[in-house]
């Protein structure tokens, strides 16, 4: 039974040791944003709770009020931040449309984007 015991320790201990290949620019460029929309669900969760506390608060004295009893004297607090929508940061990995090749190019067009004619054909090499 130790026999048994100590081979399946020593499986599990060579597993333990593996390390995991580095993330690839995708992968930390989709680890950024999650890390941004994460943050960004953290703001609205403070804010639908700051809401909540000045709803509660604002209950409690108006209760406090209908049973003329006296209410303690209320706390300053910072007033409450909407985060407004998500926007996504730019990746750093994405170079901008620009950049990119992604419009047209200066010059005007003086043939359709694309032909049945071969490379050969277009640069007036050998014909075939």
């Amino acid at each position: 039974m130790r026999i048994a015991t100590a081979l399946l320790a020593m499986s599990f201990a060579g597993s333990s040791l593996a390390t995991l290949p580095p993330p690839t620019e995708q992968a930390k460029a989709q680890a950024a944003l999650t890390a941004a929309r994460t943050a960004w669900m953290d703001k609205v969760a403070q804010y639908k709770l700051c809401l909540a506390i000045d709803t509660t608060a604002a209950r409690y004295r108006d209760r406090l009020a209908a049973a003329a009893k006296a209410a303690p004297p209320s706390m300053s607090t910072p007033p409450c931040v909407d985060p407004g929508p998500y926007v996504p940061p730019i990746a750093a990995t994405q170079p901008p449309l620009e950049a990119a090749g992604a419009h047209s190019p200066p010059a005007t067009a003086v043939a359709p984007p694309s032909t049945n004619s071969t490379a050969a054909e277009l640069t007036g090499g050998p014909k075939k």
